[in-house]
């Protein structure tokens, strides 16, 4: 099964392409620019060129299963939240319906009542929840994993989903391209919605509690 990766060149989606290669999982990275193809190529991934804001069916063709870790960034503005986050994840959820793909796994944020947010996040927020309502309501299967405050830090591969002392409410960027990659090898997993932050249970422990 092929997976296609909807934002490969983000900060989750790099990671996720490096771990996928090593596990040799077939996937194909969608990336905006010849410069990202050539960085994620020279480590051994199929690229495709693409844009959220553009075609895309090309892209979906001959894959089975989408991965969408994209997302606008906190430098731009309300035009690029409302076509990547919100239009973009609603066009490809669109094409993984038309494409009879098996499966989507969304990469959202555990924050989900636009209200309860920051006054600069609410249009993201906002836009977060209507695609992941539109992904949940898709007749296709589908996963949302929903991170914390995220970081660099470096994986423990060791999970929650409950803020404590410890975690503060955090997942390391690492952490979830590992939980992302766990689900792309599991095609029994689907119709699951839960958080992630960083913890103390190893992957199986965690998934038998899903």
């Amino acid at each position: 099964m092929t997976t296609l990766i909807v934002g490969a060149h983000g900060k989750i989606g790099q990671r996720l392409c490096q771990l996928a290669v090593s596990a040799g999982q077939p996937i194909r990275a969608l990336v905006r620019n010849e410069e990202q193809q050539k960085r994620l190529e020279a480590l051994g991934v199929e690229t495709v060129l693409g844009d959220l804001e553009g075609s895309l069916e090309h892209a979906f063709k001959g894959c089975d299963e989408l991965v969408f870790t994209a997302g606008s960034g906190p430098d731009t503005g309300l035009d690029k939240t409302l076509m990547i986050d919100l239009n973009g994840a609603y066009r490809c959820a669109e094409l993984a319906e038309a494409f009879g793909f098996k499966r989507v796994i969304m990469v959202s944020t555990r924050h989900t009542d636009p209200l309860d947010g920051p006054e600069a996040l609410k249009p993201y927020l906002s836009a977060k929840k209507a695609a992941d309502y539109r992904v949940a309501q898709s007749p296709v299967p589908h996963v949302i994993v929903r991170p914390g405050k995220l970081t660099d830090e470096s994986g423990s591969n060791h999970f929650s989903q409950f803020t404590d002392g410890a975690n503060n409410g955090e997942v390391s960027r690492d952490n979830v391209a590992q939980v992302v990659c766990e689900l792309m090898s599991d095609p029994t997993l689907f119709e699951l919605e839960f958080d992630l932050l960083d913890g103390e249970q190893d992957w199986s422990s965690f998934k038998s509690a899903l």
